[in-house]
């Protein structure tokens, strides 16, 4: 992405565009946080796309990274429906998503030593070599794309994005 690609991002839709549109429609709504909202949402779809080109280099995704790193906080094992509710992915998602690294060979399935009819996933010593293998870009890449922020500010924006989080079920409540 070139550097007008980037300050375009940064001034789209503006203020006076957000103003516009619920003028438009007759809105009583607060434009900044209309804007505040449309551009966390724009930076979302952006950060999405630009994970899957990073996970991809390491002939992953961003949900096969997040499980198989998931699994290693989990010291090597998790149940299947224990790893969807963490993922916040639904069950036929983790499903997919352990048959694709299963065939790789960087997870396998076995029965619960706790339950011998229900399944853990565990992490297989390639799976574990591959996360070993990408962490060091992995977290250099994470750095730089927050480097622009001293630490008072990583502090504050980590604040601000727990309470935006919190707000995001307004999106999908009935």
């Amino acid at each position: 992405m070139d550097a007008h690609d980037e300050s375009s991002f940064e001034e789209a839709p503006t203020l006076d565009q957000a103003r516009r549109q619920i003028r438009h429609y007759g809105l009583d709504s607060d434009p900044q946080a209309v804007l505040v909202a449309v551009r966390l949402m724009a930076a979302g779809a952006r950060l999405g796309q630009a994970s899957e080109v990073h996970f991809s280099r390491f002939g992953l995704s961003t949900g096969r990274y997040r499980l198989l790193a998931d699994l290693e906080d989990s010291e090597g094992e998790k149940s299947p429906s224990l790893l969807a509710a963490s993922l916040g992915v639904s069950r036929a998602t983790v499903t997919g998503l352990i048959d694709s690294l299963e065939r790789d060979g960087l997870v396998l399935r076995r029965p619960s030593a706790r339950d011998g009819r229900a399944s853990v996933v565990v992490l297989t010593a390639r799976g574990a070599q591959k996360l070993r293998d990408l962490a060091p870009d992995h977290f250099r890449r994470l750095q730089a794309m927050v480097a622009g922020l001293s630490v008072e500010e990583r502090t504050v924006f980590l604040d601000l994005l727990s309470r935006v989080t919190r707000g995001i079920g307004a999106l999908t409540e009935r």
